[in-house]
């Protein structure tokens, strides 16, 4: 099985008409996954290379039954965008835009909590979602991907998403579903949300999670681990020689005076009988003697 998304997911992507919208969506839709429509106000009634545009989210989801967004639009929007999934039907959002306001972020998830308990998102600022061999959602490159293998992955980092993600397909391990939850402040869903659906999943045998430094969302983590985890799980903490007070990367990864730092993360899942490395191929090469040993 796979968590979030599968081969019967329908998808529209909202923002197909743009540069980087229709370069992804239609990779996104190369690979295999069922992109049925797209939306950009003014377009309705065009189409991108067969797949049928609308204006309003509402109208797609009314004439093609999808159940997923794939956000890609510029950040001044893509608040107002995600929204606008969600009121129209939509029930799992993949935003990949970076730059959004954290306080538009935090406005935009309150609202989603409150008024659409049953709408997940993922993002923003994250590569995305991808069940190999199923379907793609988002900016991960299908090619390094390997279906059919007992491992999931969560990740807060972009680059080192498709690093972990290529250790294990190199060493023939492949995986159920890779989560790109990425590095911002608020993120849609966190790493307890997909270890909980990893752990409810019975062909994920075991988990690699790839945290960084900034926030305390691995401290958390490391605790639900404790108290709930039932399958092993491989981890890398990333920014050990990262310098406290200075941003890193993106607005998620900064250490504020004690908190957020990696050694704290590592420590925390430690003594939650986490597996932790040191290195992106150290995490690798353990979660494959993991794998075969079950």
């Amino acid at each position: 099985m796979s968590i979030f998304i599968d081969e019967n997911t329908k998808v529209i992507v909202q923002g197909l008409t743009g540069g980087q919208g229709r370069f992804h969506g239609l990779r996104n839709k190369a690979y295999g996954t069922k992109v049925v429509g797209g939306v950009t106000p003014g377009k309705g009634g065009t189409d991108v290379e067969g797949i049928p545009m609308f204006n309003t989210v509402r109208e797609a989801v009314e004439a093609t039954g999808a159940t997923a967004s794939f956000v890609v639009v510029p950040p001044k929007f893509a608040a107002a965008a995600i929204l606008e999934a969600a009121e129209g039907g939509i029930t799992f959002i993949v935003s990949i835009t970076e730059g959004i306001p954290a306080h538009d972020e935090a406005v935009t998830f309150n609202r989603l909590v409150r008024d659409f308990p049953n709408v997940r998102l993922l993002g923003p600022n994250c590569p995305g979602i991808i069940s190999p061999g199923k379907a793609n959602i988002g900016i991960t490159s299908g090619d390094i991907a390997l279906p059919g293998g007992p491992v999931g992955i969560v990740s807060r980092s972009g680059t080192l998403t498709y690093q972990a993600l290529h250790e294990l397909s190199q060493q023939g391990i492949g995986q159920t579903t890779c989560v790109g939850i990425g590095g911002d402040p608020v993120p849609g869903t966190n790493f307890i949300d997909a270890l909980k659906a990893f752990n409810d999943d019975p062909e994920t045998k075991a988990v690699m999670m790839i945290g960084e430094i900034g926030g305390s969302e691995e401290e958390r983590a490391a605790e639900w681990i404790k108290a709930n985890m039932t399958k092993p799980v491989v981890t890398y903490i990333a920014g050990v020689t990262a310098p406290p007070g200075r941003k890193m990367g993106h607005a998620g990864a900064i250490i504020t005076g004690s908190s957020g730092t990696a050694q704290a993360k590592m420590d925390a899942l430690a003594a939650a009988g986490v597996h932790v490395c040191l290195n992106p191929t150290e995490a690798g090469e353990k979660m494959v003697e993991i794998v075969r040993g079950l």
